[in-house]
């Protein structure tokens, strides 16, 4: 015989599985919300970072390549700097065998000199063109520019094409200009350098290798993809536990009605 009262929680013409199903609707809701402004706020912010701006070599970078340049200008009685620039006529740094921020090009103290130069280009994401960059190598007037054409094609050997340059511009720059002792010993410009006589313990560590930039330019889409697993996962859940309630429920009426 049928129990003539309503179940625990409910009201008549509204099961108390129902209300646990609403509430979990709202609970779901509310956690997609917070979820999918998560991942719209990463997304944005990560939009924000792809910027047009060319970033310049890093301290650690500069620092590494001045002394290795000194050392081959004292060698070959040759000055060596670099110079990064963007289009327009933005330049971003130069530095040389004299110092960070010193460069070589009509400078009393180097009446011989060689600059790797490059200009990058960064285009925004909706334009049509792609991002590009122009390296070439210049001296004094005294070298020939057939010898610095020369020294210019050998920075292909380095793997230091334009797409390097593009990827990591400020570490580009200053590899090449680290390259240009050996390219222009070989173009017959000057001798090679003189090995070091200090100790080798004491002698200036290599400059690092580029690091991948794949996290750096997808970790707002990774957390966003996260996020939609976790969406998933909550509803999975979710459907789950209401499921089993409402079978409970079911099977309780059932007896109830026996």
């Amino acid at each position: 015989m049928a129990s003539g009262k309503h179940p625990v929680g409910g009201r008549p013409g509204q099961p108390a599985t129902k209300q646990l199903s609403t509430a979990g609707g709202w609970i779901v809701g509310l956690v997609t919300l917070v979820v999918v402004a998560g991942c719209i706020g990463i997304g944005v912010a990560n939009s924000d970072s792809n910027s047009t701006d060319v970033p310049p070599p890093t301290a650690d970078d500069r620092a590494g390549t001045v002394p290795i340049l000194a050392q081959a200008a004292a060698s070959q009685g040759i000055c060596y700097g670099w110079r990064l620039g963007a289009y327009y006529g933005s330049m971003l740094n130069v530095g040389s065998n004299l110092g960070d921020g010193v460069a070589v090009s009509d400078n009393p103290r180097c009446p011989r000199w060689v600059e790797v130069r490059a200009e990058v280009s960064y285009t925004s994401e909706s334009s049509e063109s792609n991002d590009s960059a122009t390296v070439d190598v210049a001296g004094s007037a005294d070298i020939d520019r057939a010898d610095l054409y020369a020294v210019e094609n050998g920075l292909q050997r380095f793997g230091l094409d334009s797409d390097v340059f593009v990827d990591d511009p400020g570490w580009a720059v200053c590899r090449a200009a680290v390259a240009l002792p050996l390219l222009v010993a070989e173009a017959g410009v000057a001798p090679p350098v003189a090995p070091p006589s200090v100790d080798p313990a004491a002698q200036v560590a290599p400059l690092p290798d580029a690091g991948s930039d794949f996290w750096r330019d997808r970790w707002g889409w990774l957390l966003a993809l996260a996020g939609l697993l976790l969406v998933a996962g909550l509803f999975f859940t979710v459907g789950f536990v209401q499921r089993g309630r409402q079978r409970a429920a079911f099977a309780g009426r059932s007896q109830g009605k026996s």
